[in-house]
């Protein structure tokens, strides 16, 4: 199941980057009126948007990377590691987006690092 470490942290890295560009593309479009624009509108407005877009096509990327990875090894050894997007996206969003990381999210972040550790190690 190691040799799947690899694929698996893909898998990781392209969920938590759909996820950034999601958010970057979301914040670029600000708050959305589907009373006043309508729903066709707000849907093409978000869909077409640069960033959301990218961000939709690389979840589909990471599905598929994730569904290989599923083919090859138990769900409870694979399933786990997509913890560590959250990860990846909390830190990533306390330096870009200034986001708040406070002392109880990085002890939180330190038991999902801890607990894939343990995982992997199964």
């Amino acid at each position: 199941m190691n040799s799947y470490i690899p694929l698996i942290l893909f898998t990781v890295l392209t969920n938590a980057a759909a996820q950034l560009m999601l958010k970057r593309g979301m914040t670029g479009i600000g708050n959305l009126d589907i009373a006043n624009d309508g729903l066709i509108w707000t849907v093409f407005r978000v869909v077409f948007n640069p960033f959301v877009f990218a961000g939709l096509c690389t979840f589909v990327v990471s599905m598929a990377s994730h569904l290989i990875v599923l083919s090859k090894v138990q769900i409870s050894y694979a399933y786990p590691f997509l913890s560590l997007a959250y990860v990846v996206v909390a830190v990533y969003a306390y330096f870009v987006f200034q986001e708040d990381l406070s002392p109880a999210r990085i002890a939180g972040i330190g038991f999902i690092v801890l607990g894939t550790i343990f995982i992997a190690q199964s």
